[in-house]
């Protein structure tokens, strides 16, 4: 198998990670090769093709190697770490996005174990034109003070000063919802949105919510049925609590402030899009999830179109929710470098004429699903030791 190594570290390539355009009987955890996976997932020329024929024009990329918040480059020497972090970003944002304007929305990794530096990486970033910044849903459960601590806020004014979007991530933490170590995979795949819920609401109660005004927040690969509930559930427990909690507002419910600084994404979710206008229809964007395996991928357009049918999503809602939220928030605009007309599904698709993506078998591996099961429990095993 193909692997990155950092030092003592080994970081394998897990199949969930990258199944697209496979059999879900290859779907997996055990390592694998690049050879095993389509070029898209690391080619960036590779990946422009499987957009057009997926019928997407652009998408935002997380890191994978070191970590959704970079903790992988935390060492005990922070100039050498602090190196590696902008290593990273000065390749995805020159090298990665740069290499197809208008294709992929630049983020940037944080420097996570230092407040002062991370803000002015995120200055440094801002410079470069990247309005993105991927950071952990819970700090705290990494060792680092939590979003509850005045420690973070040189990050907060950075954030706020360059208009950079906050994007948090399921499983940024290094923690996934599994209540037992015997639980099968399908808990924990179905509890995956829990961390976000987790997150919106520490972020919600927390005081740079009140602090920073203009503080933008993203709740990435999230979903959004769930949204409607919580947001009920805030502006309960205000009435009911906040006065010998001493939670203020000004004047606002939580609800309504929840609209003001967060951004939902999900992948597939009639439910979601069914209560959009509970959720705020200027809160949500769709999007591919490519090449995960709850992506959608190639056929999301006929997904996606199907669902907004049934909703009955008009046309100024549907674009609001497929590009022109995601447009504002990241202050993203890719129409500078890409005719609008060739941009539709159709036309994206007709510049990826003969690009296959048919499913093809790629595993090396025979495991029957009876060794993907052991596989997992022996992972689960292990991650629940190292975290005791």
């Amino acid at each position: 198998a193909d692997m990155w190594k950092f030092r003592d570290r080994i970081i394998p390539n897990v199949a969930l990670n990258a199944v697209a355009g496979r059999p879900k009987e290859e779907y997996g955890l055990e390592p694998e090769g690049l050879d095993e996976i389509r070029p898209g997932c690391y080619n960036a020329a590779e990946r422009v093709k499987d957009m057009n024929a997926g019928g997407v024009l652009a998408g935002m990329n997380f890191p994978s190697f070191p970590g959704f918040a970079a903790r992988l480059f935390a060492t005990e020497d922070s100039d050498f770490s602090l190196a590696l972090v902008q290593a990273y970003n000065d390749w995805h944002i020159d090298e990665w996005c740069g290499s197809h304007p208008g294709r992929f929305i630049p983020m940037g990794l944080p420097v996570i174990w230092d407040a002062e530096l991370c803000a002015q990486e995120i200055r440094r970033n801002a410079r470069k034109g990247v309005h993105s910044l991927t950071f952990t849903e819970n700090p705290a459960a990494l060792g680092y003070p939590s979003f509850h601590s005045d420690y973070w806020d040189p990050v907060w004014q950075a954030l706020v000063d360059t208009d950079t979007v906050m994007c948090v991530h399921i499983g940024s933490s290094g923690k996934l919802s599994i209540p037992a170590v015997d639980s099968p995979p399908d808990v924990m795949i179905t509890l995956q949105p829990m961390n976000i819920v987790n997150a919106a609401a520490d972020l919600l109660w927390s005081a740079p919510i009140k602090k920073y005004k203009d503080l933008k927040i993203a709740l990435s690969e999230g979903g959004t049925g769930w949204i409607p509930y919580f947001l009920e559930r805030v502006d309960r427990t205000f009435d009911m609590h906040s006065t010998w909690t001493l939670q203020n507002f000004g004047g606002k419910l939580p609800s309504e402030v929840f609209k003001e600084h967060f951004l939902t994404c999900f992948i597939s979710d009639p439910l979601g899009v069914r209560l959009r206008h509970e959720i705020g229809i200027d809160n949500i964007s769709w999007e591919m999830d490519y090449p995960h395996s709850d992506s959608m991928w190639p056929h999301a357009p006929e997904e996606l179109w199907n669902v907004f049918q049934e909703a009955q999503v008009p046309d100024d809602e549907i674009n609001k929710i497929t590009f022109e939220n995601t447009m504002k928030w990241y202050h993203f605009d890719p129409f500078k470098h890409i005719p609008k007309e060739q941009c539709t599904v159709g036309a994206l698709r007709a510049q990826a004429e003969g690009h296959d993506v048919s499913i093809q078998a790629l595993s090396h591996h025979q495991s029957s699903a009876e060794d993907k099961l052991a596989a997992w429990e022996q992972q689960i095993q292990a991650a629940a030791a190292q975290q005791s």
